[in-house]
């Protein structure tokens, strides 16, 4: 039986269309190719930040999670690997980008596998990548891949671009295909540092649905 992942696109990109979902479209699409190759296959999802800004803003502020953003989250908490990719503003990822992933629980991605792309106007902002991104997806305790990626507007046009998504999806692919993840996530999850509630009591194997659990939080057994 041909094992399925599942991989989640993560874009950006304030317009449509929009280079930065470009990006990150080449890239998947690249992975798909490669898991092809090793009898794999690779179902594709597509999360546009754009059409979520309201519903991000209202969670940084009030930490009330809307039902648009609630199923984004969910596609992530289930996928086997990300492509996040965004623009780059004023030297640094966009806002929404940030944004996004800062409402996430910090449970939510250990040991996922991570490609991450970024688009700019010019070739000045190639580190923010490396520079900005990295540290971020390090906090969430992600596997990013050695190789990122970034398109400045000369870039489409250059096979070096190619190469490197070549690299980054090779790379992505062979993570999956480990199942580094899963192992980590079912021998090693009580050895992390959990915040109570961040995952729903999983993180501590703790019922919240428990009588006592009830009882402490002020219900009824």
């Amino acid at each position: 039986m041909t094992e399925q992942f599942k991989l989640v696109v993560v874009s950006a990109g304030t317009s449509d269309p929009s280079s930065t979902r470009l990006l990150a479209e080449r890239a998947a699409q690249r992975v798909a190719q490669l898991a092809s190759e090793k009898q794999y296959q690779a179902g594709i999802q597509v999360v546009e930040l754009r059409e979520l800004a309201s519903e991000i803003a209202n969670a940084l502020v009030s930490n009330h999670i809307g039902p648009k953003l609630q199923q984004a989250i969910t596609t992530l908490q289930h996928a086997d690997g990300i492509v996040a990719s965004t623009p780059v503003y004023k030297a640094g990822a966009s806002g929404l980008f940030t944004s996004f992933f800062q409402i996430l629980d910090n449970d939510l991605l250990i040991a996922k596998p991570v490609v991450l792309a970024a688009t700019a106007g010019t070739a000045r902002h190639a580190l923010v990548v490396d520079d900005q991104m990295r540290g971020l997806f390090a906090y969430l305790r992600t596997v990013v891949v050695p190789t990122s990626l970034f398109a400045s507007t000369e870039d489409w046009q250059d096979n070096a671009l190619n190469k490197r998504i070549d690299r980054a999806a090779l790379e992505l692919v062979a993570l999956m295909a480990s199942g580094f993840e899963k192992q980590v996530r079912a021998e090693s999850w009580g050895r992390y540092q959990h915040e109570f509630g961040s995952a729903g009591g999983t993180e501590l194997s703790i019922d919240l649905d428990s009588d006592l659990m009830r009882l402490a939080a002020g219900g009824h057994a």
